[in-house]
């Protein structure tokens, strides 16, 4: 496994909006011989090297690590298992800029959607400067 390309990185506000500090986001790709389930176990164990407390959905915290897409594939998730795509991604400024840097030919497995069109229909108030 190993990382093959990594986006800017972001300065972007929390969503849904809050008075939780900004976070800094980024998007990787990456090379894996694993399964997505087996990714997506890999990157919570990495979490929780980092301290990572998993409390109320939205809650501030250290470290954030998603599985946005795999191959494409569509998944319905569940527990011990990868939802796919990720199912918030297609309204976060945070998860979108990023991967547009990386893959801006990229569609939404589910939709088709093109990554262009998903960013023009963002909310107005969702902040992603790029550092």
């Amino acid at each position: 496994m190993g990382v093959r390309r990594v986006s800017p990185w972001y300065r972007t506000a929390p969503v849904p909006a809050s008075d939780q500090p900004w976070y800094v986001n980024a998007v990787a790709e990456v090379e894996t011989g694993l399964t997505a389930d087996a990714l997506l176990a890999q990157l919570h164990e990495v979490e929780d090297a980092f301290g990572r407390v998993r409390t109320v959905p939205n809650a501030a915290r250290l470290i954030d690590l998603d599985l946005l897409d795999f191959n494409g594939e569509i998944a319905p998730g569940g527990p011990g298992h990868a939802t796919l795509p990720h199912p918030r991604m297609e309204g976060r400024a945070f998860v979108l800029k990023p991967l547009a840097d990386l893959a801006p030919d990229w569609r939404h497995p589910a939709t088709g959607v093109t990554i262009s069109a998903l960013l023009a229909a963002l909310p107005a108030d969702q902040t992603a400067e790029r550092l």
